[in-house]
């Protein structure tokens, strides 16, 4: 499963020429031009990150950013600003954004603070996050591994795990589980989520993963 990440500038260009690189390097990438197309793609779908550029068509990157973090998404977020903006950053940081890059970068430095602000969001140094002795998980591409062995988890039992990840010893509702693995348009099932969890607990072990009655569950990290 790869991370999606979601990509907000307005320059056709150099949107075509990052969605290509990053495509390049085994991401999923949503692209979008405007803030309001990009409101309609954010509300639909479940990201990763999103990368977004302050000067864009409707609304700044920033103030967008903003409105985001007040209606609770805390999904990872990069902005993109000119070498001139000088104010752009702490503006950004104000508005909650995890890093910031000018332009003109260079694509391998884009990479690198998306894997950094991934890496953070796991609470990781590395992009392999150790379970226990027997079980790792990869953070980029949300693959799990038992005794060495590849475990071949179903993207929405992938997502569910990184969640469990990222809330470590915290109460996860059945509502924020639904936002997280349901796209818009589709229908949350209760029967599907006690089936990813059941295949969780397979692998985990059943102590790993609490169900906490009538609210959600709670992954236990030690």
């Amino acid at each position: 499963m790869k991370p999606k990440i979601f990509l907000l500038e307005d320059d056709i260009e150099l949107n075509d020429t990052v969605a290509q690189f990053l495509r390049h390097n085994d991401f999923e990438i949503v692209q979008s031009f405007d803030a309001e197309d990009a409101k309609v793609k954010i509300f639909e779908t479940h990201f990763d990150l999103w990368l977004m550029d302050v000067k864009v068509p409707f609304q700044s990157g920033i103030d967008l950013l903003g409105e985001l973090r007040r209606n609770g998404n805390d999904t990872p977020a990069i902005i993109i600003t000119s070498l001139h903006g000088v104010d752009d950053a702490t503006r950004g940081f104000d508005a909650g954004c995890d890093d910031y890059i000018r332009k003109p970068f260079a694509l391998k430095e884009l990479l690198a603070r998306i894997e950094a602000v991934i890496k953070r969001r796991y609470k990781s140094s590395d992009n392999l996050i150790k379970i226990d002795e027997n079980r790792i998980f990869d953070a980029l591409n949300f693959r799990l591994t038992v005794d060495g062995e590849k475990v071949a988890l179903k993207p929405k039992e992938a997502k569910l795990l990184a969640l469990f990840l990222q809330n470590p010893d915290k109460t996860v509702t059945k509502e924020e589980i639904f936002d997280h693995l349901w796209d818009y348009g589709e229908t949350p099932s209760e029967g599907s989520l006690r089936t990813f969890v059941k295949v969780l607990r397979k692998h985990l072990g059943k102590k790993r993963i609490e169900t906490v009655k009538e609210v959600g569950y709670r992954y236990v990290s030690q």
